[in-house]
């Protein structure tokens, strides 16, 4: 029970890690929001079934769950979600910012449409929940927000402009919000998951790369997410903060901060010309490789 009597905000709560998440934390005592506006892998349509069949699975095992089915892409839509836990259980000290979408699309076929519905939820609805339950938390002194990231930002995917650029920017959004809540005692930490989920099953797998990408995927379930955040929730967590954590199965890694490798100095300042010179021979050696090939993802986890 180590969150007993919390109240946790669980977005896209309704199926695959979000789901997880939220039967664990009402396993260890929280009392959870549970919120899906029930829409399918590209964010279309509107079901209230699935978070409603997830709060019933909560009270049936003796905990306390409420629903939401409210969009997280608009501020409204925000607020109502928090304002669900503060008329149903009085407050909030957890937000999970899972909820998610994907329209994939290679960057020269990519519309505005595409664009704007994926960082619209994942982003910006990182932003509107969290702003919404800050204040909260600041004037309680204690809160937990959690954020997915993805390595399709941390290292790059193709066909995934619209889905890198907005988990990237849950990062940097994720350590300013650590950085401004400190002195509150509210954390703010990232997980980037590796698991099959009904949305990662919409990746292509035309070729032998992607097909052995998602074979390797699809050993790795939900469930092995929910632990970390559950962890990360709890006030043994509280030192922790501005954080990503990766999960693969059974396997967790903590990922480096953005810092420089490797700087060059020229006492006359640079032109092109000098800088072709001598890139050659001391910044090209340090570059990051470009994953063409999807080596990250196939890297065998321990499971």
């Amino acid at each position: 029970m180590m969150l007993k009597d919390k109240v946790a905000v669980v977005t896209g709560a309704a199926r695959g890690i979000g789901r997880e998440i939220a039967l664990l934390m009402a396993k260890h005592g929280a009392k959870v929001v549970v919120n899906d506006y029930g829409g399918g892998p590209d964010g279309v349509g509107d079901a209230r079934g699935p978070a409603d069949d997830v709060v019933n699975e909560i009270k049936g095992h003796g905990g306390q769950g409420a629903a939401s089915y409210d969009s997280v892409a608009s501020m409204a839509g925000g607020q109502r979600i928090i304002q669900t836990a503060l008329d149903h259980f009085g407050r909030v000290d957890i937000v999970v910012n899972n909820a998610g979408i994907l329209r994939d699309r290679m960057i020269f076929n990519m519309t505005e449409e595409e664009w704007d519905g994926v960082v619209d939820t994942h982003l910006k609805g990182t932003f509107a929940v969290t702003r919404a339950a800050v204040p909260h938390m600041r004037e309680r002194k204690w809160g937990r927000i959690i954020n997915m990231t993805s390595t399709s930002g941390l290292v790059g995917n193709i066909g995934q402009a619209n889905y890198a650029a907005a988990k990237l920017g849950i990062v940097g959004f994720t350590k300013v919000v650590a950085l401004d809540m400190a002195r509150y005692n509210v954390t703010a930490n990232c997980i980037s998951p590796f698991a099959w989920t009904r949305m990662i099953g919409t990746i292509p797998t035309e070729t032998e790369a992607q097909r052995a990408r998602v074979e390797k995927i699809k050993k790795m379930g939900p469930e092995h997410i929910a632990p970390v955040a559950v962890f990360l929730a709890t006030d043994e967590a509280r030192e922790i903060s501005g954080q990503v954590f990766g999960v693969r199965g059974k396997e967790i890694m903590l990922f480096g901060h953005m810092r420089p490798v490797r700087s060059i100095h020229h006492d006359q300042g640079w032109t092109p010309e000098r800088l072709a010179a001598m890139f050659p021979g001391t910044l090209k050696h340090h570059l990051a490789p470009l994953d063409t090939s999807g080596q990250f993802f196939n890297y065998d986890p321990l499971v």
